[in-house]
Parts: structure tokens; C-alpha cells; sequence
């Protein structure tokens, strides 16, 4: 008897997890465009105090957080830094400073979708300067390959871009922005989905020879964003961080398909 109460708990606990995902969080994205949930963590991953003091010291996105976020931010640190290795190059040494600089800066892109750690590389290989990649035969301040899983970064420009907040240019969000991409093109969980649908509206400005015109014109993108559609998420993404109300003067409604395309909610910031 108390086995048979348990296989029906068991089927019944299948049965709501099944109608939750299959029917209930379809119909919760088709009306407010986020998923259903995005932070559950039964026991969530601490940081040592000298990490936690990087994100104090580094990242004013981290510090703006509520006490409650704040806990769900580290713990998705920890598992960035845990789930990918690490190779410094060129004698190059990787410090614990280094895996939280470039786990935040990840987990700030991605902090408003529930599915972040993207199996679309497993590498993250530091160079100290400007390198030379033998897959493209170019110098480079970074790259994602995805045929490699690998993104590389200059650590040199990486801190140069995360250090100087209002220039529009972070090496780590653009090279991220592109594994965010091309993930989102590909994959059927919810975020990608809601990623995709918002990014098909955000690449019309890219797409439509009007719109493209006016963005150039106005100067506010910088000029490598015309480069291809790919190029001109990234860059977008890097002026959404780093000068956000200029953006959102300038260009409202692309400012606001952003915001849907990565669910950024400046609610956030509040308990």
C-alpha cells in the first residue's frame, strides 16, 4: 500500500512537472515574453570572501543587486568558473582575480535567463596582448570558435574594456554577445526562444537600409557594427551596458527589445 501511495506521488509530481513546462510556461512566455522562473537553488554555491570582493570592487551591476539576487548572481559565478577551464598562454598566470573578472562579466550579460551555462565552448584561453590565431591566420583581441568550443581574449584589452565603463567597448560582453547568439539561433529553451523572437525585431535595424542609414548617421554605434548582423548584436549589447540611458534616449523601442531579447529587468536591482 504506502508503495503503491508513493509510485502515485511519484507519477502525480511527473504529471505537474510535465503540465508546467509543456502547457503553463508556453502560454506564462506568449503573454509577458520571460519565462516562467528563472533563480531555484536548493543550496546555492558561495564564493570565498577575496572572490566576492572582486564582484564588490569590479562590478557596480553586482553591487546595485538586492541581497537576494546578489546570492543568485555568486552562486552562478561559482558554476561558470567551476563548469569551464582556464588557460593562460604566453606564460601567461590565471588567477582566481581573473576566472571572477570574466565569470561576472558573463553572468551580468546573462543574469536574466534561466539556461546560462551554454555547452557552445569549454575553453576560455587568456593571451596577455594581442595574439595571432591560427584559425583565421589574423591578430585578434579575442574570439569565439565554436568549432574549437574555445573563446579567447587579450587579457590585456579584456581589462581595458571591463575597466573604462562608458566607451562602449568590453571586450568580454562582445565576445560573449557572439557564443550568446549563436546559441540562442539553435537551441528550444525558453530564453533562446525569447532571445530569438526579440533579436528577429533588434536585426531589422540592421537589416533595413533606412534604419541602418539612420543609425550610422547618428554616430552612437560605432562603426564595426555594420560589419554583419552578428557584429551589430554585439556591439548593441555593449552600449545596453555600458551607456544605458543614452541608449534609451536615443533609441527607445530598439533600447526595449534588448531589454525582452536578454529579459533585463532594472526590477533586479530591488527585493
Amino acid at each position: 500500500m504506502v508503495f503503491q501511495f508513493f509510485v502515485l506521488l511519484l507519477f502525480g509530481a511527473l504529471l505537474l512537472i510535465i503540465i508546467v513546462f509543456r502547457i503553463i510556461e508556453p502560454v506564462y512566455m506568449m503573454i509577458f515574453n520571460k519565462p516562467l522562473y528563472l533563480y531555484f537553488y536548493l543550496f546555492p554555491k558561495k564564493l570565498s570572501i577575496d572572490q566576492k570582493q572582486v564582484l564588490i570592487n569590479e562590478f557596480p551591476f553586482y553591487k546595485k543587486l538586492s541581497d537576494r539576487k546578489k546570492i543568485y548572481f555568486e552562486h552562478r559565478v561559482k558554476e561558470f568558473i567551476n563548469h569551464y577551464q582556464f588557460i593562460g598562454k604566453e606564460e601567461l598566470l590565471v588567477t582566481d582575480e581573473m576566472k571572477v573578472i570574466i565569470a561576472g562579466t558573463y553572468t551580468m550579460l546573462t543574469f536574466g535567463m534561466r539556461d546560462y551555462l551554454i555547452d557552445l565552448f569549454k575553453t576560455i584561453i587568456i593571451y596577455p596582448s594581442v595574439y595571432f590565431s591560427n584559425a583565421s591566420q589574423e591578430y585578434h583581441k579575442g574570439e569565439f570558435n565554436p568549432i574549437m568550443k574555445v573563446v579567447a581574449f587579450s587579457w590585456e584589452d579584456f581589462v581595458l574594456g571591463h575597466r573604462i565603463t562608458n566607451d562602449n567597448l568590453n571586450l568580454g560582453l562582445h565576445e560573449f554577445s557572439h557564443v550568446l547568439h549563436f546559441y540562442c539561433l539553435r537551441s528550444n529553451k525558453p530564453s533562446a526562444i525569447i532571445f530569438f523572437g526579440e533579436f528577429n525585431k533588434v536585426v531589422k535595424y540592421y537589416n533595413d537600409e533606412n534604419l541602418n542609414k539612420q543609425l550610422s548617421d547618428n554616430g552612437y554605434f560605432r562603426d564595426y557594427a555594420y560589419e554583419n548582423q552578428f557584429e551589430f548584436i554585439s556591439v548593441v549589447l555593449e552600449h545596453f551596458f555600458e551607456t544605458p540611458q543614452v541608449f534609451k534616449t536615443q533609441y527607445p523601442e530598439l533600447f526595449r527589445h534588448i531589454s525582452s531579447m536578454i529579459n533585463f529587468d532594472e526590477n533586479n536591482f530591488v527585493d
